[in-house]
């Protein structure tokens, strides 16, 4: 039997207005009415406005729907006009009129009623995915909401629950999803054989029909693990074909298969290094076995040494990426997008904007995210994304285009998912926020994150105006607290290793991933300038210049790119010792008041929902006790500096 599981914002509620009589659907060219559009605001309406009489096609109806497909928008665009005796809904194709649908529905709750609408809307960026890193035996690497409901046992799972994601997604704008992690070589391995296709095909046929493209993480060995070949040198002839025969399979055999996802030559992941190639010889190749079937190759650029010696103060893991990509841009195919984290590391709280966005310009590029919260508190902690998602999507890059933010460099963003078989999808019911987020960002950039947040408050919890002020204050402030109990000033990685959750200040500092943070007893921080590992060097002026300079570097990267004494004077008059102990302190103290204010939610919220964020918010305070205690006699110890407040530093 099924787990119970939540709707989240799709949990129609009937809206308080009065409305009786006919309701009709009319369905104009090229509308199916069995499409999901139409299903989708069958549902919606008729619990919406559960006195409505709903009829299909009526011209005499009080009020009328009309749904069409139109030659003059983009696929994926739609128009939307409504007033108070009906509505139009016009798509590019089925996936765009699903999404002004969305539109629609959402402006129905969030306005309770038939509000007065008239807009032309298209996706911002073409692309708009999650990666999912669920393994095929039902486990999620670095997964914080139980465990996969894509898999289990070996086997791929087509349930209620799949189509309940399915429209999740869709609701949002998210058109593509990797199903499988990239990171366990030999897992991806059995996707590629035929045991597989027919439950592939399934899935495949169902995400399509909510207008989400299927996609496999694929393992770049697999002409050796799956066809019995000596090697996979990506320029070798029979390598080639045996990926073209492939590809020709599995395109045959797998409905709405969108194309490949690759890590290659990172972490322990084979790649075409081995065979003294780059990453466009290997990229390449599997984009051309793929063309025919107008497959895409969704290749990572997570590339560095992983075993540097920590003694060595030149090699720099944030160059990694820029020294492996940057002098191919313009070698790749146009069928392969390279996915760039948002930041040269991985993922910390806070990091400086990729450089690749700016240098790649004749490259398609993909911004990769983290939905799942492996270094900002694994869902344990409140830490909302999306302000950060889009502070980063509006960066300038000053690479001399008269358009040069990362969202005019990018034709897609991607994200790695942060859910699970939990009933509530995210395990923290609030962390659903950067899920919701994240799509809705991807579709419609100019939205502010408060706009985007306060509309998922709207929709997972009704119009109660206290719960609704409360729930914004927290979550628009999460990050910037998170930010201060834990690693402030973009010094990153004082993690507990391997599993990444809790304070260790050198946790990471004497091993061979290259994070390391260089505190002694006088300074802190990396010198990244000319001078140091030279990565500030990687962007262009006036970037360069500001990020090489302690004076000029923005405190919130200063230990990022500089290192500097404790003593050195910050922007805002505290001297740096002085900022991380009131940082430490001052995040904690958030991180109580947000416990004390959900809890002040008591009877407002639901039951459940209030136990789990209860739970969670205890946990966090609990964490960030650990933070600042642990973090601050670390820095003290060393430093021998005291608080000037005089608090304990234990």
């Amino acid at each position: 039997m099924e787990a119970a599981y939540s709707k989240l914002w799709l949990d129609y509620k009937p809206l308080d207005i009065p409305f009786s009589g006919s309701l009709a659907i009319r369905c104009l060219k090229g509308v199916r009415r069995d499409c999901a559009a139409v299903s989708e605001l069958i549902t919606a309406l008729s619990t919406l406005l559960p006195g409505a009489e709903l009829t299909f096609g009526a011209d005499s109806a009080a009020f009328i729907v009309e749904l069409d497909i139109a030659d003059y928008l983009s696929p994926e665009g739609y128009t939307l006009s409504a007033d108070e005796r009906g509505a139009s809904v016009s798509g590019g194709s089925e996936a765009g009129l699903l999404y002004g649908v969305f539109d629609y529905i959402r402006a129905l709750v969030t306005e309770q009623g038939l509000t007065r609408i008239s807009r032309k809307v298209s996706p911002a960026l073409p692309l708009r995915m999650l990666d999912h890193w669920d393994n095929a035996d039902g486990s999620i690497e670095r997964g914080y909401s139980g465990r996969s409901f894509f898999f289990r046992d070996n086997e791929i799972i087509i349930s209620d629950r799949t189509v309940q994601y399915a429209r999740l997604l869709a609701s949002v704008g998210i058109n593509a999803v990797a199903i499988n992690n990239v990171n366990v070589r030999g897992e991806a391995v059995r996707f590629l054989t035929s045991a597989y296709y027919q439950k592939l095909d399934m899935l495949g046929e169902l995400l399509g029909r909510w207008g989400i493209s299927l996609y496999l993480s694929v393992d770049f060995s697999a002409p050796m693990s799956v066809g019995g070949l000596p090697a996979a040198d990506p320029l070798d002839p029979a390598v080639q074909s045996w990926w073209r025969e492939k590809a020709r399979e599995i395109f045959s055999s797998v409905r709405g298969l969108g194309g490949f996802l690759v890590k290659a030559d990172s972490e322990g992941q084979p790649g075409p290094y081995a065979y003294g190639r780059d990453h466009a010889d290997g990229a390449n190749m599997l984009a051309r076995a793929l063309k025919p079937w107008g497959g895409k190759v969704i290749w990572r650029c997570f590339v560095y040494n992983c075993s540097q010696d920590w003694r060595d103060t030149r090699t720099d893991r944030a160059c990694a990426g820029y020294n492996t990509f940057a002098p191919l841009d313009g070698h790749f195919d146009d069928n392969v997008i390279l996915q760039v984290k948002n930041g040269p590391m991985d993922f910390q709280v806070r990091e400086p904007v990729h450089p690749l966005f700016g240098v790649m310009k004749n490259t398609a590029l993909a911004a990769e995210f983290q939905l799942a919260q492996e270094y900002t508190g694994q869902q344990l902690h409140v830490c909302c994304l999306i302000p950060m998602f889009r502070e980063i999507m509006e960066f300038r890059m000053h690479n001399g285009r008269d358009k040069d933010r990362v969202l005019d460099m990018i034709s897609g963003a991607a994200a790695v998912s942060n859910t699970g078989d939990s009933f509530c999808w995210t395990g923290s019911e609030l962390a659903g926020a950067n899920l919701y987020g994240f799509g809705r960002l991807c579709f419609q950039p100019e939205l502010s994150a408060e706009d985007i947040i306060d509309e998922w408050v709207t929709l997972m919890f009704g119009g109660n105006e206290e719960v609704s002020e409360k729930l914004l204050y927290i979550l628009l402030g999460s990050h910037e607290a998170y930010e201060k109990y834990t690693v402030p000033l973009g010094l990153g990685w004082m993690c507990k290793p391997n599993h990444h959750y809790g304070p260790d200040p050198w946790g990471y500092e004497f091993d061979r991933w290259g994070t390391y943070n260089r505190a002694d007893r006088d300074a802190v921080g990396i010198d990244r300038s000319g001078r140091g590992t030279g990565y500030s060097e990687l962007y262009y002026p006036p970037l360069c210049d500001i990020y090489s300079s302690p004076e000029t570097c923005p405190d919130e990267l200063l230990l990022f790119f500089c290192r500097v004494p404790y003593t050195h004077v910050l922007k805002s008059g505290k001297t740096l010792i002085q900022h991380i102990y009131d940082s430490h302190f001052e995040g904690c103290e958030q991180a109580e008041e947000f416990y004390r204010l959900f809890r002040s939610l008591e009877g407002s919220i639901d039951a459940e929902t209030f136990r789990n964020g209860c739970e969670r918010f205890k946990e966090q305070l609990r964490c960030a006790k650990e933070w600042r205690d642990i973090v601050n006699a670390f820095f003290h110890r060393l430093s021998g500096i005291e608080d000037e407040h005089g608090r304990r530093l234990y």
